[in-house]
């Protein structure tokens, strides 16, 4: 290649790739795969090697990511938050190696590392001063990051307080919050049955819930963090990686578990390979190894380059995609009943499994991707149970591929489908279709919801060929005799059947809400219903007001409450229930806290804390976080510029609490 076309390759390379970190970091939308990005990145660093001159201060090798968003306030890190080198082959690992140790001058011996689970999230900050989280901020730009300490200060595995009695007065901690899959899969299988786009990946979950500016979106989806390095620290020398990862875990800050020590490459390249084959297996999406020279005195000598140390680099797994064909594309009504397509591919291998189903998320998804019946496509599995489609290959159309027209009426029971105003997906309605009676009685006895062991969907097919249920009430009424009607049942097996569905009916009362499939209410918020109204008819005659005194439950979720419970079929299955004995019990959260049945308000301008994460410590507690002051208020939290709720706590006698003291009745130092 000449300089000339290798200039105008350079130019085409750098617009690219500046695209594509604006859909990944700023959008949350990306349009390539990791692979095909690193290949384009790779491939312009290789270019600006050969022709040095031609490499311009804007090129994105030289900075990390995208500029932070306008809608957040930005914060300049202390030191800047560096990208990583990858490495896509174990040549490239060896090369790595090599590097390191020619730049130390060593001759002989090995490099003692540290290696890390990747983990696929979004890199942040949290500074904590004196022991206490003051500020955490996305990375950005490297420079320049995004303050959302609120948002942040809702995940539970990051501390509000350090539990150390000498905590360094400056403590910059470097993480990755990420979405773990099982809240991550019930997160799009709710999406999808209210109508909204699923989330491509778990990675895209976590970084819109960072990015919420409302903090109770954030707080329904449960975020996860590790911590993989510090920033500016005083007052704390560490020695090394292990050092580090040992001390902070001893503050009580996360760490990642399978972190391990391998002194060589040999260890460093059994490690991914270990990590590689069990990677299926983790409740978390990983996409490679980081490996980072130990010793920090090292890390100092080895020093950085304009965008990544020179003592680290991220080993990407293989990516988990497969080419195969679309066979035929039809659609599938849900619990709530959203009809979705789902495209019937040629079986073909994936990360182990043998995968003949996709979907395709929504109808206009469907249209933007335009998938045809007949086409050769690319499917991943991207942290979710069902693989996707992630784009076609139209360079192997023939021309008979035929494309897919949305359904006139629901493929299941043949009644009216339409389209609700606000959402994508076409819904069918028809509330007794059977699809939508099969799934709810599905997710009825689900194990997160009222956990009936052995009532899976085939035995459920049974009860509905059957026609011995028609909602989830009827499965109370079930006898021996129904059971035995069913094909290769024995006595045994109908007893545990009945067993298992007699034991649901003291369920907790959290389980039993989000059982009851309330459109927007998933395991969390109902949780938190079940802890503010103590009873299912405290509840159901909540007014959207007293509702929206819940944290997380904003009008959308207060309007879909209130709707549900208005209407009269849902209250005749709920009153079924009840006469059938099903009893749901308090939750443990409200029974066993140190602030059961108390009553707290926040007012004021609050400096030490956030308020959303302090309501959170009450309602950890078992108490309860209300917005105005009455004579059932047991205490009252008051910051600075504290108005009129201050003079009605006064008279009416409750206490008041300065904002260290809410912090000392929190940590146990004082009793309620």
């Amino acid at each position: 290649m000449n300089r000339e076309t290798a200039q105008d390759r350079i130019v085409k390379l750098v617009g690219e790739i500046e695209h594509h970190n604006r859909l990944y970091y700023q959008e949350d939308r990306p349009e390539l795969t990791d692979t095909e990005y690193d290949l384009l990145f790779r491939e312009l660093q290789e270019l600006e090697q050969r022709f040095p001159d031609l490499a311009t201060p804007e090129s994105p090798t030289g900075r990390v990511g995208g500029a932070p968003l306008e809608r957040f306030t930005p914060v300049r890190h202390r030191r800047p938050m560096l990208s990583l080198e990858n490495a896509l082959t174990e040549q490239d690992l060896l090369e790595f190696d090599e590097r390191i140790k020619r730049f130390l001058g060593m001759t002989s011996g090995e490099i003692e590392y540290v290696c890390e689970p990747k983990m696929d999230g979004l890199a942040v900050e949290l500074v904590y001063e004196r022991g206490i989280l003051s500020l955490a901020t996305t990375r950005g730009d490297g420079i320049t990051g995004e303050d959302v300490t609120r948002n942040l200060k809702t995940v539970r595995d990051i501390p509000l307080r350090l539990p150390t009695p000498d905590p360094p007065p400056l403590l910059e901690l470097r993480g990755e919050a990420y979405l773990p899959l099982a809240p991550f899969q019930r997160l799009n299988q709710e999406r999808e049955e209210n109508g909204e786009a699923p989330f491509a990946n778990p990675r895209n979950a976590a970084a819109g819930a960072i990015r919420q500016l409302d903090s109770r979106i954030t707080a329904r989806r449960p975020l996860a963090l590790f911590c993989y390095a510090p920033g500016e620290v005083e007052g704390q020398t560490f020695i090394s990686q292990t050092d580090f990862l040992t001390t902070v875990a001893g503050w009580g800050l996360p760490v990642n578990p399978l972190t391990r020590q391998a002194v060589g490459t040999a260890r460093v390249v059994e490690y991914f390979r270990e990590l590689g084959a069990t990677r299926e297996s983790l409740p978390y999406e990983i996409d490679g190894v980081v490996i980072k020279v130990n010793s920090y005195p090292l890390q100092e000598e080895l020093g950085e380059k304009a965008r990544s140390p020179r003592w680290a680099i991220a080993w990407k797994f293989p990516p988990r995609q497969a080419t195969t064909r679309v066979e035929a594309i039809v659609a599938s009504v849900g619990r709530t009943g959203v009809v979705t397509p789902v495209a019937n591919l040629k079986p073909v291998e994936l990360s182990g499994v043998t995968v003949s189903r996709a979907t395709l998320h929504n109808w206009e998804e469907l249209e933007k991707k335009d998938i045809r019946v007949g086409d050769t496509v690319i499917v991943e599995r991207a942290g979710d149970v069902i693989p996707a489609v992630v784009r076609v290959l139209t360079q192997h159309r023939t021309g008979s591929e035929k494309p897919a027209t949305p359904p006139q009426a629901c493929p299941e029971c043949g009644s009216e489908i339409a389209r609700i105003t606000g959402e994508v997906a076409l819904r069918c309605l028809n509330l007794s279709c059977p699809a939508q009676v099969r799934q709810s009685i599905i997710h009825f006895a689900s194990r997160t919801a009222m956990d009936i062991d052995g009532m899976g969907n085939r035995y459920v097919d049974q009860l509905l060929r059957l026609n011995l249920v028609g909602t989830v009430a009827d499965l109370y009424t079930l006898t021996r005799d129904d059971f035995m009607q069913f094909d290769r049942m024995g006595d045994k097996l109908a007893d545990n059947l009945l067993t298992a569905i007699q034991g649901s009916k003291e369920r907790e009362l959290g389980r039993f809400i989000y059982a009851l499939g309330i459109r927007h209410v998933g395991e969390q918020t109902a949780k938190l219903l079940a802890a503010a109204f103590g009873t299912v008819e405290n509840l159901s005659g909540a007014t959207e007001e007293e509702l929206l005194t819940v944290r997380e439950v904003g009008p959308q979720v207060a309007e879909s409450i209130r709707s549900f419970f208005e209407n009269p079929r849902n209250r005749e299955i709920i009153a079924r229930l009840r006469t059938a004995g099903v009893s749901p019990t308090a939750s443990e959260r409200q029974l066993g806290g140190r602030f059961t049945g108390v009553t707290f308000v926040f007012t004021g301008t609050l400096t030490r804390f956030n308020r959303e994460a302090a309501k959170e410590l009450v309602e950890q507690e078992g108490g309860h976080a209300a917005g105005s002051v009455s004579k059932k208020t047991g205490y009252l939290v008051a910051g600075d510029d504290a108005g009129s709720k201050l003079e009605k706590a006064r008279s009416l006698g409750v206490r008041v609490l300065s904002e260290e003291e809410f912090l000392t009745l929190m940590e146990g130092a004082e009793k309620p």
